[in-house]
């Protein structure tokens, strides 16, 4: 035996040669490379099916996604109509602003930016904070504007450092303007921005749509009424933006459909001459064409500027104007109630004839009170020491306070209320702004009573009643309303202020649109009772005993009115009204209704003062000075300097 075959390695290494098998270290070898060549053939197989179907079958909808991140589709809002009084002023327009914008979604350091903005546009904290509201009214990775009406020098600072804000820009948008401030806003209401509640009113609408890219909407007024005729329909463009969302160019346009004009039968003019006139006192006048219903003038004062609330009105501003004791947010013309005092008893006085309840030589002897019967309850005349022997001309001419509370006794509640719904006390007029801008007031009866106050009518309320007092409230609308009820003999047009509408598309003519005139007639009324009635309101301004005889004296034209003055807090038994002895908010209102002229009138009016005191003399007054204004065309036209002193608060 070799004595190397005995060393310990090699025979180690002879046995692992006659172990090792290398035909099945090959046949492994095979195996898996074609379990590799297998999977990869798979893979490659899966890799083209799936950029077949990519690039093949779902090639439209990945082209759109694409182009939905390289195309925006802007909305373009539509110009609002422009809004005209019935000499074609204009008395809402569009203007031009500049506004900031922002994408909040596609900034990460959204709150540094808006500090860093701060300086740079004085963006507040208070605008911040609306934005930050905002933000849930508008959709993902739409601009937000962050702040309005840009100064030049807000611009100019901004485009020096829009390189530090990629996703802010500055956009033009139309933005309503009220020219004559003040003067018309309980008429024109205002537009601002669009809140959840008119966001769902829209959505209950279904008409959400047509806001895309619009920020205001119609609060109040005309501009409210009419919303959906003044806002058109939106357009839109198609632009190519880059990575940052920058326009590149623009690749589509459709323009909006701009919204109708609207006229309005308003007289600037005149509705500027009774706010002089009035002179922010707490007041409220309404005059009426009497032949077609047409708003002439609708004075609220004090009012407020409207221009406050477009875009946002702030804490500071709004506050103000709730806090302001004077009230100039409610429109007393519509929405105030007033005793209407003895106004009424022209209406009364043609009911209670037609009844029979009177006639043309019933007479009564007044000495100052009228006492109801079977008690000891009496009731006062204005005149303490009364007015002798009266029938039912002297007792409008004079307002004979006792000759009505006769009246209101024989006819009793029922007859009475039934008579004064027909000339429209106690409902809305159906004013083209009423919808929830207008009061019912109050015509009572038996029913209303008992739901208000679960008790049971008396005899003794009647009687109040009849001189316009007692439960009875009214607006100055409703008073005006039915002065043109009994100018007519009966005839009744629905006030309005719309006149007609037109579109200023360049194209067809778009049909203009008239507010329908509902008319109805008061047939049971013979022409002998409105006669007396319009007889007495002449006598009233002209006759020797005539209350407003003496503001009304030498008028160039010939006129008919009715004055009123209405308690504003009970007297006692023997109280003598002192108006110097009491606070001013307790002082009564002065009232006055009256048109022009006598026989063709153009022009019906009522006034309300608040705490005016005498309606005769200071109600009187105004009314003499509007007549004067509007059928003479001369504002230097007045009565006597001591008549026209209204004490109202002075």
């Amino acid at each position: 035996m070799d004595i190397w075959s005995k060393l310990p390695g090699q025979e180690s290494a002879r046995q692992r040669s006659k172990i090792r098998d290398h035909s099945a270290e090959a046949n492994l070898f095979l195996r898996r490379a074609v379990v590799a060549f297998v999977g990869i053939l798979v893979l490659v197989v899966i890799l083209l099916a799936t950029l077949g179907h990519l690039q093949i079958s779902r090639f439209g909808y990945y082209s759109t996604r694409s182009n939905e991140n390289r195309i925006n589709v802007i909305p373009i809002p539509p110009n609002r109509g422009i809004i005209y009084d019935r000499n074609h002023i204009p008395l809402a327009i569009n203007n031009t602003i500049y506004k900031l914008e922002i994408i909040p979604d596609k900034i990460k350091n959204l709150n540094e930016q808006l500090e860093e903005l701060k300086t740079i546009v004085d963006l507040t904290d208070e605008e911040i904070d609306i934005f930050q509201k905002e933000r849930r009214n508008y959709r993902s990775y739409s601009p937000v504007p962050l702040k309005a009406k840009l100064t030049e020098q807000q611009i100019a600072q901004f485009v020096v450092n829009q390189h530090r804000f990629p996703f802010v820009s500055i956009s033009g948008e139309q933005h309503r303007y009220y020219p004559y401030g003040a003067t018309l806003t309980h008429i024109l209401g205002y537009v601002s921005k669009i809140n959840d509640q008119d966001k769902a009113r829209l959505i209950a609408d279904q008409r959400l749509n047509e806001y895309v890219g619009t920020s205001n909407i119609g609060k109040l007024g005309i501009e409210r009424f009419y919303e959906s005729t003044l806002h058109g329909m939106p357009g839109y463009e198609e632009v190519e933006v880059d990575s940052r969302g920058r326009i590149v160019r623009q690749l589509d346009q459709y323009p909006p459909q701009v919204g109708q004009d609207i006229y309005l039968s308003i007289d600037l003019k005149l509705q500027q001459y009774i706010e002089k006139l009035l002179n922010g006192r707490r007041a409220a006048v309404v005059a009426l064409d009497p032949n077609n219903g047409e708003v002439l003038a609708l004075v609220s004062s004090p009012s407020y500027d409207p221009n406050l609330f477009v875009g946002g009105i702030s804490g500071t501003d709004y506050n103000a104007l709730l806090t302001n004791p004077n009230k100039p947010l409610f429109n007393r013309a519509m929405q105030g109630t007033y005793p209407p005092a003895s106004t009424v008893k022209p209406f009364i006085a043609a009911a209670a004839l037609t009844e029979g309840v009177i006639t043309r030589n019933t007479v009564i002897h007044d000495v100052g009170w009228w006492q109801l019967p079977n008690t000891d309850k009496r009731y006062r005349d204005w005149k303490r020491w009364g007015h002798g022997r009266v029938d039912v001309i002297r007792s409008i001419e004079s307002s004979v306070d006792t000759f009505y509370y006769q009246i209101a006794y024989d006819m009793g509640i029922d007859r009475l209320s039934k008579w004064m719904t027909e000339f429209g006390f106690g409902d809305r007029t159906g004013i083209d702004i009423s919808q929830s801008e207008e009061s019912r007031a109050i015509m009572p009866n038996r029913e209303w009573k008992f739901q208000r106050y679960e008790q049971s009518w008396l005899q003794g309320d009647t009687i109040p009643v009849g001189i316009g007092q007692g439960y009875w409230t009214a607006t100055p609308l409703q008073m005006a309303n039915a002065l043109t009820i009994l100018i007519n003999n009966g005839k009744s047009y629905t006030p309005h202020i719309l006149l007609n509408t037109k579109s200023s598309v360049i194209g067809p003519e778009v049909p203009e649109i008239s507010v329908p005139m509902e008319s109805t007639l008061l047939n049971t009324v013979d022409a002998k009772s409105w006669q007396a009635a319009k007889e007495g309101m002449y006598k009233v301004l002209y006759g020797s005993l005539g209350t407003a005889r003496h503001v009304f004296a030498k008028t160039p034209y010939q006129a008919a009115g009715k004055s009123g003055t209405a308690q504003v807090y009970g007297l006692k038994a023997d109280e003598v009204y002192d108006a110097n002895n009491i606070p001013e908010h307790l002082r009564d209102h002065a009232l006055f209704i009256a048109y022009a002229p006598y026989d063709k009138p153009k022009i019906a009016i009522a006034i309300v003062l608040e705490n005016g005191g005498s309606g005769s003399t200071n109600g009187g007054a105004v009314a003499r000075r509007i007549l004067d204004y509007y059928l003479l065309g001369d504002e230097s036209v007045t009565t006597d300097a001591s008549i026209l002193k209204m004490r109202l608060g002075d």
